[in-house]
């Protein structure tokens, strides 16, 4: 079984017919329209149908009807030769929108068969068939799941399942059990509606379920696989009847975020699970293994599948991957059908299944593959007669203009107006939106301006679908800021996510040009803010971006201080070099002076006295000798009669030693 024919929110959802035949892939493009293709047939369109509301409410899953022995519907009495062969395939087809409604396609009829509206107030994200009886369940974001009765086409039962968005759900094989899942893994019995067990490990949304046994759950033998968004690993969980079931059993390692799983479920403990899965980076893994308790450590796929596309001629040209878009395990556990390419028209081929060679690498031409076969029942689409002589060619722009921008003829066309015109290049309608702002005034400004910033958006969003490097460096080469601006906003949401790996992968380069690509890189994250933050996968989209910003700040505090240093070194080189070169310098003093000391002043004024002056001036020193030891004497004398008198005082004087001794 396909467990994406329930799964949430997808890019492109699609499912394959169920077993055995798998004979149909219904794919609900991004354009809103639904194909079926021949998986049997080489890959032919079958079918196609543009649902009224598409570009309002856009098809966010689908799942098949489970083949059915009965009649469902006036229909089949119609197409008698055709009974028995409809009562061996799936005919009906539910879509679940954005509205909130779900559309019940048939095949058989090319239209709707019904209408399921009025149950949920948000996007539906996952629709799963009720194995035998007529009732389909839905999930949505408002939180709820809607059992629907097909017979009277309305809601037959409503519950709220979760706090979160329920984005995935998943029918038992006996039509007893349901699994939902948001945040957390709830398993409810559809007789009571109530919760039967609870399962948590997945840190992110879990973003599909799949049964992978068909044994009752009192036999601790029922199984199933549950894999969650940003998520390499898928989990296998079991339900025990003891209710000790909080861990997952055994994993299963993976190269991305899983997008398609199918299984060939086991009846028994001798029988292997064998599971095909197709992860978002566009390989596809295979796995076999016998549920038969827990597992320890992750299981390795057996054999990994790569699509490549053949290189060209050229000898730049190099093989491209193509990626897969989903699976199928045929019945004879020999095959297995592939479907890979665009989602527009998808190529279906069946190739064997080869376990021995752990990687098989396939190498497909594209170009000679695709080649659209519609029968002239289905497609109504009839292809206009163009007069070449008659139509025109217009400059690219948006609804709104005023005027075509014209070049000025030369003389020498002017001659030829007659003769038949030639398309303009890309170059020349470049050159003729780089229109003067200062050469007009007042309105001419205004208009020029508008009309230039229109050219910009639409010949940026051609050069991001065509990958066309002239487009893109001649509009990256803006420095006009409000140029900038204006043409970012009118973007279209579409086109902000190519914009923004073009701009990361600019950025990557020469410092230089990110000075430019940074100007608009803050103009989209500005400008778009509100859709950037709605995205999902916001944070894997922008991750390179993160990561390089985070490098390069790290660096900037080294890159500044090695800045200083060099310049600090180089301004003193700068200043060595240009100071005057100084030759041989003349040691020799130009001017000496020595101080005299204050002895040899006083023999030098000596050396000038004559010899009398000598003789008296010892005779002096004489006199003055004798003056001193007069004026010594006689201060000893003073000394000593004051010394006298102040004994007299005391009455010392009178007594002797020895009568001092005595009165002692």
């Amino acid at each position: 079984m396909a467990a994406d024919s329930g799964c949430s929110p997808h890019p492109c959802p699609l499912a394959f017919s169920p077993a055995p035949r798998r004979q149909y892939l219904a794919v609900c493009a991004r354009d809103g329209r639904l194909r079926i293709w021949d998986s049997d047939g080489g890959g032919n369109l079958r079918q196609e149908y543009a649902p009224s509301a598409r570009l309002s409410a856009a098809c966010s899953c689908v799942a098949w009807g489970p083949c059915r022995t009965t009649k469902e519907g006036p229909q089949r009495k119609k197409r008698k030769s055709e009974a028995g062969q409809a009562a061996e395939q799936s005919d009906l087809l539910a879509l679940g929108t954005a509205a909130g409604t779900v559309l019940i396609y048939s095949t058989v009829k090319g239209d709707l068969h019904c209408t399921l509206d009025g149950g949920h107030n948000g996007g539906v994200n996952s629709v799963q068939w009720h194995p035998e009886e007529s009732l389909l369940y839905s999930g949505s974001d408002d939180t709820h799941i809607v059992e629907w009765d097909l017979q009277m086409g309305k809601s037959r039962c409503k519950w709220k399942a979760d706090r979160a968005a329920v984005t995935s759900l998943c029918v038992s094989p006996d039509g007893k059990l349901l699994l939902s899942a948001g945040m957390t893994i709830k398993m409810w019995d559809l007789e009571t509606k109530q919760v039967y067990r609870r399962f948590t490990g997945h840190p992110t949304m879990v973003t599909m379920l799949c049964f992978a046994t068909n044994r009752p759950p009192d036999s601790n033998g029922l199984y199933f696989v549950s894999g969650a968004a940003h998520d390499r690993l898928l989990s296998v969980w079991q339900v025990r009847s003891d209710g000790k079931d909080k861990n997952s059993v055994v994993s299963f390692t993976l190269t991305d975020e899983p997008q398609h799983i199918d299984l060939q479920t086991s009846n028994s403990k001798d029988e292997a699970v064998r599971l095909a899965v197709v992860c978002r980076d566009g390989q596809l893994h295979l796995f076999e293994h016998f549920l038969n308790g827990p597992c320890k450590k992750p299981l390795s796929p057996v054999c990994s599948v790569q699509v490549s596309s053949v290189g060209g001629k050229a000898e730049g040209d190099t093989p491209v991957p193509v990626p897969l878009l989903a699976s199928s395990l045929c019945a004879d556990k020999q095959n297995l059908v592939l479907a890979y390419g665009n989602q527009l028209q998808p190529v279906v081929e069946k190739m064997p299944i080869n376990v021995t060679e752990r990687h098989i690498c396939l190498v497909r031409d594209l170009h000679t593959t695709l080649s659209l076969s519609v029968d002239a029942a289905v497609s109504k689409v009839k292809t206009p007669i163009v007069n070449e002589q008659k139509s025109k060619v217009l400059i690219p722009g948006l609804p709104g203009h005023q005027a075509p921008i014209k070049a000025a003829p030369s003389k020498s066309e002017k001659r030829k107006q007659g003769s038949s015109t030639t398309e303009i290049s890309i170059e020349e309608r470049l050159e003729q939106i780089e229109l003067s702002v200062t050469g007009g005034k007042g309105r001419n400004k205004a208009a020029a301006s508008s009309l230039q910033t229109d050219s910009f958006a639409v010949l940026l969003v051609q050069g991001l679908e065509s990958k066309d490097e002239k487009i893109l460096n001649k509009i990256f080469q803006t420095k006009k800021e409000a140029l900038i601006k204006k043409t970012v906003a009118r973007l279209p949401p579409t086109a902000v996510l190519p914009l923004l790996e073009e701009l990361s992968r600019r950025l990557q380069g020469h410092p230089f040009a990110a000075l430019l690509i940074v100007q608009w890189l803050k103009a989209v994250l500005t400008q778009h803010t509100s859709y950037l933050s709605s995205l999902p996968d916001l944070v894997s989209q922008l991750g390179v971006l993160y990561h390089m910003i985070e490098s390069r700040v790290k660096l900037y505090h080294q890159l500044t201080r090695l800045h200083g240093k060099l310049y600090l070194l180089m301004t003193q080189v700068a200043a060595s070099n240009t100071a005057p070169k100084v030759g041989d310098l003349d040691h020799t003093a130009k001017l000496v002076y020595e101080e005299e000391s204050s002895d040899e002043d006083e023999d030098s004024g000596a050396e000038g006295l004559h010899d009398d002056d000598s003789d008296d001036w010892e005779e002096e020193e004489e006199k003055e000798g004798a003056m001193e030891v007069t004026e010594d004497g006689e201060n000893h004398e003073d000394d000593d009669e004051d010394m006298k008198e102040e004994s007299k005082v005391n009455g010392d004087s009178d007594l002797d030693p020895e009568n001092e001794s005595e009165e002692e």
